[in-house]
């Protein structure tokens, strides 16, 4: 081999060494972008035709010149060029094996595909599962045996952001039966700091029954202004109507919702009233608290639910006073559920679908400690969601019956729906 092939060579081995680099750098000769560029493609090429020739291989049934195996009157016939195309190397020429019989047709690449950029997909996906910059980089060098910076990841990971925004600003149902809210808390840096900023999902249920995640709102506070913004999105995206919404205790909402969707019935989560109530209750007791607070949400009817709450506070009024003010106080949202049938309460008086929905999304971001822009922490809430929303194919249980019942509460609204 001749020396300036020798090196050659080197150079497109080593141009990601960390030595020859220093070495490089220490000879007046630094490392171009261009050679990074071609050496990407260089490693794309190699990578392919490796793929090729294994499928070739596959294909005839003997590897090159073992003739002693070959059980087919099919040869190897040269090759033809393809010039193919990616996000991470660009545009880059390939050698496709042919054979005599033209049978052999790469699965790699289709016949009239030129775009590979199933490698970002691989990005997006590794992403999509919590994986940080540094170990997707990592992953992909043992992969495909070259390695992309962090900052390449986060150029490809940031290809989604218009997507992610054009999902998030796509046109809605007319009416949602049902509405759940719910917030999550994430570090977002801001201003040369990092502060707490909630993010808000929404959910809702369609007419057929079947759930839909509205969106994602990134809020510092839950404010009256905050809510009205949010409601005003929804409705120019062509939200008409909402029956019920399912939220827990979001300060300044009620009136937000009302000033939109002056119709909307508010029914607030028994289980985090629950909750807010064992928070100043001694756990000894909180077992047999529970069981007292249990007749009033699971009452035929508001009277009986109020004659339960009395009697609650008879037992545990004296202890734990604060434990029965939450009642009181909350009475309104409560009392909503009592207004329908049990199969119609049974899906408003918790908001588990969207917590549910909200701890699929903290499996994977707890992996995340903070986020350095709010489109950061957006988008990956996007790309985790897409994973999540693929397995909500089936309607709520029984929904037809469900149905039937909403049209009997909700006449004139849903009719015209229908």
């Amino acid at each position: 081999m001749k020396e300036q092939d020798k090196n050659k060579n080197h150079n497109e081995i080593s141009i990601f060494n960390q030595e020859y680099i220093k070495e490089r750098y220490r000879s007046g000769n630094p490392i171009t972008a261009e050679e990074i560029r071609d050496t990407l493609k260089k490693a794309y090429s190699k990578l392919f035709e490796s793929c090729f020739l294994a499928e070739i291989e596959d294909e005839l049934g003997y590897s090159k010149y073992d003739y002693k195996n070959k059980k087919t009157d099919n040869s190897r016939n040269g090759y033809s060029k393809k010039m193919l195309k990616s996000d991470v190397a660009g545009e880059f020429e390939v050698e496709i094996p042919r054979d005599r019989n033209s049978e052999y047709e790469p699965k790699l690449v289709k016949k009239h595909q030129k775009d590979v950029t199933s490698i970002d997909d691989k990005i997006l996906s590794m992403y999509a599962r919590g994986m940080s910059t540094e170990a997707i980089s990592s992953q992909i060098e043992e992969m495909y045996g070259f390695s992309i910076s962090k900052e390449q990841v986060s150029r490809i990971t940031d290809k989604v952001l218009p997507i992610a925004k054009d999902w998030q600003n796509r046109p809605l149902e007319k009416l949602y039966t049902v509405l759940f809210l719910d917030g999550m808390v994430f570090d977002v840096k801001e201003n040369g700091s990092y502060c707490k900023k909630t993010v808000y999902a929404i959910i809702g249920i369609k007419l057929d029954g079947r759930k839909d995640l509205l969106g994602f709102w990134i809020g510092e506070a839950e404010t009256a202004k905050f809510w009205l913004t949010v409601m005003n999105d929804l409705k120019s995206r062509g939200v008409e109507d909402i029956l019920i919404a399912c939220i827990d205790g979001l300060k300044g909402f009620d009136s937000a919702i009302k000033s939109v969707y002056p119709d909307v019935k508010i029914q607030r989560c028994i289980v985090h009233i629950i909750r807010n109530c064992n928070k100043y209750v001694n756990y000894k007791d909180r077992k047999s608290l529970c069981a007292d607070m249990k007749p009033i949400y699971k009452a035929i009817n508001e009277n009986s639910a109020l004659e339960a709450l009395s009697e609650f506070e008879k037992i545990w009024g004296e202890k734990y006073p604060y434990a029965v003010k939450v009642w009181r106080n909350n009475w309104d949202g409560v009392k909503t559920m009592f207004e329908y049938s049990p199969e119609i309460r049974k899906i408003i008086y918790t908001t588990n679908a969207i917590e549910a929905f909200n701890s699929g999304i903290k499996r994977i971001t707890k992996t995340k400690s903070s986020f350095l822009t709010d489109d950061a922490l957006f988008k990956l809430l996007y790309l985790v969601s897409q994973d999540i929303l693929k397995k909500w194919t089936m309607p709520v249980h029984n929904w037809n019956a469900i149905l039937n019942q909403f049209q009997i509460y909700f006449e004139d609204r849903i009719e015209k729906f229908l």
